[in-house]
């Protein structure tokens, strides 16, 4: 790598400095909340309208790429767009300070939780927040419905997929392999219905308009650099991986949590409402991490400060570590395995850009891929349904009763044990939502200041 172009901006002929570009990568990491969809616009007005560092044709390019990819897309869109201006040093200074703000929060947060979390005051807290993030998280439904079900049988792949992971409890990669599978099928075949939905593509070759008509050295494909890149972020994700469980086993909570969120890595498509449900049922009801209110606890944490939603599996590894710390004191462990599951969740993301974005041309235009998307969104819906039916039966519901009787699978609420006080908070927090369109800080901030009033007041 030329350090010395990278830094000046003079090999992509850009001109724009690497320090300027650090400041304006800081800033967008601020200013990340409100999801994928808030974060990519944050991006959009950054980059596109207000900095004019890439064109619109590249950013939705870009952006239609990392939606390929499992994982956070907007964090890889920053890390795609930084690579593009200042290589592999760029990709890592956008995409490293895009988690990082959300690693600061979320680690902070835990603490607090792990020690105070049994205060009144604490309890109030997350007592509103549940509320909100149950009216966020079915908001996300709609949202996410209406730009992926633009057909019958995009509604009908949704239908499926909730009916599917919801009664019968199928786990979520073999959803979303099957979806993809039918819509690269459907695409092939030349159905309409699986035409992409959702972001557009930009016309022609996607080409950084700062950059000229010019592709830098970096952005062409070449196989050998595409090896060595691969083989080094390889061995960064699953060197620790694998010398955790020569080292301890895999019944030591550390080596869960690095094999266990390794495989969330490979399969987390359709942003993070998607592969929670998955996540939570596995971490309450296989691993016994939490209970079911922490994590809905640590996803209004996510929902409540910067960077990607899915930085809630960071409190999941802090809380699985903190409760099963071997011969370390609890807090240190719970550092360690917060830390140990962002490695391994984030990692992957650096490789699927450095070695694939060389290529992103070639997949541009392609029929099968493209399809494949559109059925996994749709899909994705359904499953984002099932988050939100989850998280209302353990907000709303104080107990409920688990359905075993093959092939169904699924918890059912007991209905004298509704809470009404959560009840009345989340109606207001959709309310606010929905009715009144308040931001999402808003939400999440009035819902808190209620859950501390019904405290005070007794009522909770």
């Amino acid at each position: 790598m030329d350090v010395r172009a990278d830094q000046t901006g003079a090999g992509a002929g850009h001109g724009i400095s690497f320090s300027e570009a650090f400041r304006v990568w800081l800033r967008v990491a601020c200013l990340s909340f409100g999801g994928p969809a808030g974060q990519i616009a944050v991006m959009h007005r950054i980059l596109v309208e207000e900095k004019k560092w890439i064109s619109e044709g590249r950013f939705l390019h870009a952006l239609n790429y990392c939606m390929l990819l499992p994982g956070p897309e907007a964090q890889q869109l920053a890390t795609y767009v930084g690579w593009l201006m200042h290589r592999t040093a760029g990709g890592l200074m956008a995409g490293g300070l895009f988690i990082l703000p959300g690693i600061i929060a979320i680690m902070g947060l835990s603490y607090i939780y792990a020690a105070f979390g049994n205060v009144s005051f604490v309890e109030a807290l997350f007592f509103g927040l549940k509320a909100a993030v149950l009216a966020i998280v079915v908001e996300a439904v709609v949202r996410v419905g209406k730009r992926a079900l633009k057909n019958r049988i995009m509604i009908a792949l949704a239908a499926a997929a909730f009916v599917a992971i919801f009664f019968f409890a199928v786990p979520f990669p073999i959803i979303i392999i099957a979806a993809g599978l039918i819509g690269y099928a459907g695409a092939r075949s030349g159905r309409p219905e699986f035409a992409p939905a959702g972001h557009g593509h930009g016309g022609g070759a996607a080409i950084d308009s700062m950059l000229g008509e010019a592709v830098p050295d970096h952005v062409r494909p070449n196989t050998a650099r595409a090896i060595r890149v691969g083989a080094l972020w390889l061995a960064l994700w699953l060197v620790p991986v694998i010398a955790l469980l020569m080292g301890f086993g895999e019944a030591n909570v550390f080596s869960q949590i690095a094999l266990f969120f390794s495989k969330m890595a490979l399969v987390t498509f359709g942003g993070a409402y998607a592969v929670l449900a998955y996540v939570a049922q596995q971490a309450v009801e296989h691993y016994h991490w939490l209970k079911p209110h922490e994590m809905l606890d640590g996803l209004g944490m996510a929902e409540t400060t910067p960077g990607p939603l899915i930085m809630v599996l960071q409190f999941v590894g802090f809380m699985a570590a903190y409760r099963d710390p071997g011969g370390l004191s609890p807090m240190l462990a719970a550092t360690y395995g917060g830390l140990l599951a962002t490695w391994v969740t984030f990692t992957p993301c650096f490789l699927w850009i450095f070695v694939g974005a060389p290529y992103i041309e070639r997949l541009r235009g392609n029929a099968g891929l493209a399809g494949a998307l559109s059925a996994i969104t749709a899909a994705v819906v359904g499953v984002i349904l099932n988050l939100s039916i989850w998280f209302a039966l353990h907000t709303l519901f104080r107990e409920t009763v688990p359905v075993h009787a093959f092939p169904l699978n699924y918890d059912m609420p007991v209905l004298r044990s509704v809470d009404v006080p959560a009840l009345v908070l989340a109606i207001a927090a959709a309310t606010a939502i929905f009715r009144f369109k308040l931001g999402m800080l808003t939400v999440l901030a009035g819902s808190c200041a209620a859950g501390v009033a019904l405290r005070m007041a007794g009522v909770i």
